[in-house]
């Protein structure tokens, strides 16, 4: 069960990228990479786009383990963050068709919900455009500026 929200809601002092936004791949066994067999990349069951990866930290965030928040996108591409602040070692940014679904956790005896959170892209804090630029296409493939759908097309 996957909820839409609202970025400035769950997030109102923004997300910064840490690191870069990795492809998400399917379980390799130690056979299969002895076997030097490809390793394939994950497929989202309800869109059957593209899995990519990100870690973010959470200023906002009250308790520790709050405070990095795993991001999946589901796209045709894989999103290029927005370019780095001088200064600054992580990304700011805003995440785009955020949805949300719970997850129960478990340790030991402690029971408690979490949030697996997933976007279609992400763009700049305060940019009015935002688009989802495949990693590697050329500059004349690339979507141009405006509102995005979840294959990382312009939409009309």
């Amino acid at each position: 069960m996957r909820l839409p929200a609202d970025f400035d809601q769950w997030y109102p002092q923004g997300l910064y990228l840490v690191g870069e936004i990795t492809p998400v791949t399917e379980y390799q066994s130690p056979e299969d990479r002895s076997r030097n067999r490809p390793v394939r990349p994950r497929i989202d069951e309800a869109t059957g786009l593209l899995l990519f990866r990100g870690t973010f930290a959470d200023p906002a965030a009250e308790k520790d383990r709050e405070k990095s928040v795993t991001v999946e996108f589901a796209c045709a591409y894989q999103p290029v963050p927005p370019e780095s602040v001088a200064g600054v070692p992580f990304r700011p940014v805003v995440l785009e068709g955020m949805t949300v679904a719970p997850r129960a956790e478990v340790s030991g005896q402690a029971k408690w919900i979490t949030w697996v959170v997933r976007a279609t892209g992400m763009r700049a804090p305060g940019g009015a455009s935002a688009t989802v630029v495949a990693a590697g296409r050329p500059p004349s493939s690339r979507p141009a500026a405006g509102p995005s759908d979840a294959a990382g097309r312009a939409a009309a």
